[in-house]
């Protein structure tokens, strides 16, 4: 097998981040979807590979995952179903992180608090890096993860109620 260092430059930033990235997918547009936006996402990011400055390769890669996942809700696909279980996402970052009782709520959250506590509590990315994915302002995507805690917190009341 290549060693990670061995691999050309673009194929090395896809191996490091192709399970983060299809995992934060997942979340945002099911499980059936994501391969495919997550091909999508990555066929982008070689076009644009030429014009990437290096910085924040994660980041750069989810905020184009981000506006892929965008993109299939606008074409018309169905709205994403509550992944059944964490154990069935690829990467390890997020399967370790995510109560499987509170995902289905997550998955039912509206789209930028959704992604937000993704990237957050999935990924543990920054806010400054949150806002570079979701393309707001840090105390904006700051927000928006508060929103979606405060919203669960909310609905989980009302359960108990």
């Amino acid at each position: 097998m290549t060693p990670a260092a061995a691999l050309p430059p673009f194929q090395r930033l896809v191996t490091e981040h192709a399970g983060a990235v299809t995992g934060f997918l997942r979340g945002m547009v099911g499980v059936d979807d994501a391969e495919d936006c997550a091909q999508e996402t990555f066929i982008a990011a070689l076009r644009a590979y030429d014009g990437f400055d290096g910085r924040h390769p994660r980041a750069w890669l989810l905020a184009i995952a981000r506006r892929k996942a965008l993109d299939l809700r606008r074409a018309g696909a169905r709205r994403p179903e509550p992944v059944g279980g964490v154990e069935s996402l690829p990467a390890p970052e997020l399967a370790d992180r995510l109560d499987p009782g509170i995902w289905g709520e997550v998955a039912g959250l509206p789209e930028k608090q959704r992604a937000a506590l993704l990237l957050r509590y999935g990924l543990d990315l920054r806010y400054r890096e949150i806002g570079s994915v979701l393309g707001c302002s840090e105390a904006a995507a700051r927000r928006s993860a508060h929103e979606g805690i405060t919203k669960l917190r909310a609905e989980r009341a009302e359960e108990v109620a």
